[in-house]
């Protein structure tokens, strides 16, 4: 394969020369270096590139090129490489120019740039290499060919599939899939001796390059996640014994899950996180969250996703995923929460923390339900883009998710529909996203409308959308439904004495109060639910702020709340031990 470009293009020739010099020192070896002097030359080159099929990782321009300026280039290139990363490259103090500060902010807001890069000014420049090197590792994410760690060999469109995809993407594991029938699939499965029917209704396949080779077929979520070591039971890694008495129970591994385990964990709590999905909850499935706290360039919720498991991990949690915890109660005369987990019986824990979230509402409509994973999806499922290249793509929902999903599928499809049901963005979405959905050509926004009918022989083709004024219906190409049209949390499993608000939500704290349900002399804590020892935060929470921000900083106060708890449950056991009254 041809070695991707990394292409630079400035008009200051001494600037141009160190910039192509620090390039080629630290990349030259996989990558093919260009330095341009002329924006049109420079475009040349990226038609040339795009009509060869030639991977193009990251351009670099000046904003200030004479005839194509910086930011109008990489906005082209957004169009003939959508995978490329963009930045403007400007000298150290140009954030201090007014009209360069205006050209990045301007840039970044309509999606023209990733970000900026500053200039090389010595030799070596580490920070600048180090820029280059986190848009390279990115850019390497998004290309499908048999040389990454993990690589699935199935159908173009096989619900399977995606499904597989998801799992891989949102658990963080460098993967690519390959199309059964391709060319490049069929000389990896010869290679590796799999299967290799004559039809596209053979096995899927996954080969873990990374990992010996190991190759499985038609293999389950449970199987994907313990060929790549990610635990699925209470078997304690590399121990080979079971661990079922924790402190804290942490159930859903969102961002406030996450959150409890690495705080918890970190503070000397023995803790457990089950996760009946993947990693990151609805967050994990956002291609770019660019308004999170120390992340300036953005970052896909799989990544903050993964960064957090990581981090749990480093202090201890342990995490099993693919499961779902089906039931709580408490044990007669002891301290002890006993749930019970999908498959692998029960745990105990001494407190338990309600972190499940929320999941997309359903549209409700027969003929596109029936097509669920068949081009209907409930969630942004950013794997999904690269197989919609040049498709036809409905988004249903206006909050920040619905406006991150259509910024990332305007890269690869033919057109995006965004469909509201109100008269505009403005009172759901942030103000970033809807600056970027404006500037782009490749988007429409249809307001007051709901999607009320679709159709498709196995596979969705179009969509109906009707006028909630008027009424009136009309029919829209549609290769791929994404639907994000509020949320709804899963509550119902909880004991009846978990009390919850009109819409299902867990009622904690002050609001208890209300409701009559907190009978111990003390108050409850502020994330307590109405059961002592039984926490929620995040999402599932009654009145939180769905934000991720919110949700982590819920996650990590919380566990002051649950070693308060436990410090009262110990003053109860030594009072009792002792002979005498302990408190309430």
């Amino acid at each position: 394969m041809t070695r991707p470009l990394l292409l630079v293009v400035d008009h200051d020739l001494d600037a141009l020369a160190r910039s192509e010099a620090e390039l080629a020192r630290r990349f030259g070896v996989d990558f093919r270096v260009r330095g341009e002097s002329e924006s049109a030359v420079a475009l040349q080159q990226l038609e040339l590139a795009a009509d060869r099929h030639d991977p193009v990782a990251l351009v670099l321009a000046d904003p200030w090129l004479p005839g194509i300026g910086g930011a109008e280039l990489l906005r082209s290139v957004r169009t003939l490489h959508p995978d490329a990363a963009r930045a403007l490259l400007v000298p150290w103090g140009a954030w201090a120019d007014g009209r360069t500060a205006e050209a990045i902010l301007r840039g970044m807001s309509l999606g023209d740039i990733d970000y900026y890069v500053l200039q090389p000014w010595t030799s070596p420049d580490e920070l600048f290499c180090r820029t280059v090197s986190e848009f390279v590792q990115a850019w390497s994410r998004t290309v499908a060919n048999r040389r990454r760690e993990v690589v699935v060999v199935g159908a173009a469109r096989d619900p399977r599939g995606h499904a597989v995809r998801t799992l891989l993407t949102r658990n963080g594991i460098p993967h690519a899939y390959l199309d059964r029938g391709s060319d490049e699939a069929e000389d990896l499965l010869r290679s590796i001796g799999a299967p290799r029917p004559a039809d596209a209704d053979g096995p899927l396949v996954v080969w873990f390059a990374a990992l010996g080779g190991r190759v499985l077929l038609d293999p389950t979520d449970v199987e994907i996640c313990q060929a790549w070591g990610i635990g699925t039971d209470f078997t304690v890694p590399g121990g080979g014994d079971e661990v079922r008495d924790v402190d804290l129970l942490v159930v859903g591994a969102g961002p406030a899950g996450l959150a409890a385990a690495v705080y918890g964990s970190s503070e000397g709590l023995s803790v457990l996180c089950v996760e009946e999905h993947s990693l990151g909850g609805q967050a994990g499935t956002s291609s770019l969250i660019r308004n999170y706290l120390g992340f300036s360039r953005g970052v896909s919720g799989a990544e903050l996703a993964q960064r957090g498991f990581q981090q749990a991990w480093v202090f201890g949690a342990r995490f099993v995923l693919t499961r779902r915890v089906t039931a709580i109660e408490r044990t007669d005369g002891l301290p002890w929460f006993v749930a019970t987990v999908s498959d692998v019986g029960d745990v105990r824990a001494r407190a338990v923390l309600l972190a499940t979230g929320v999941a997309y509402r359903r549209l409700g409509v027969p003929s596109l339900e029936a097509l669920s994973g068949s081009g209907v999806y409930y969630g942004a499922n950013v794997s999904e883009a690269h197989g919609l290249t040049g498709a036809h793509t409905v988004i249903v929902g206006g909050g920040n998710s619905a406006g991150q999903a259509a910024l990332h599928l305007q890269r690869y499809a033919a057109d995006v529909t965004v469909v509201i049901r109100t008269p505009d963005l403005s009172a759901t979405m942030s103000r970033y996203l809807i600056d970027e959905i404006e500037a782009s050509p490749a988007i429409t926004v249809v307001p007051n409308a709901d999607v009320v009918d679709g159709s498709g022989d196995g596979w969705l083709s179009e969509v109906v959308v009707a006028d909630r004024t008027t009424g009136e219906r009309r029919s829209l190409p549609a290769d791929g439904l994404f639907v994000m049209i509020g949320a709804q949390p899963h509550t119902a499993w909880l004991p009846d004495d978990v009390v919850r608000d009109p819409w299902g939500f867990v009622v904690t704290g002050a609001d208890l109060r209300e409701t009559g349900a907190w009978h111990l002399q003390r108050p409850p804590c502020a994330h307590e639910t109405s059961v002592p020892g039984l926490f929620a935060v995040g999402d599932v929470r009654a009145g939180s702020v769905k934000r991720v921000a919110s949700a982590v900083g819920e996650g990590s106060v919380v566990v002051s709340e649950v070693h308060q708890y436990l410090g009262l449950l110990e003053a109860v056991r030594r009072s009792e031990s002792s002979g005498s009254s302990g408190p309430s």
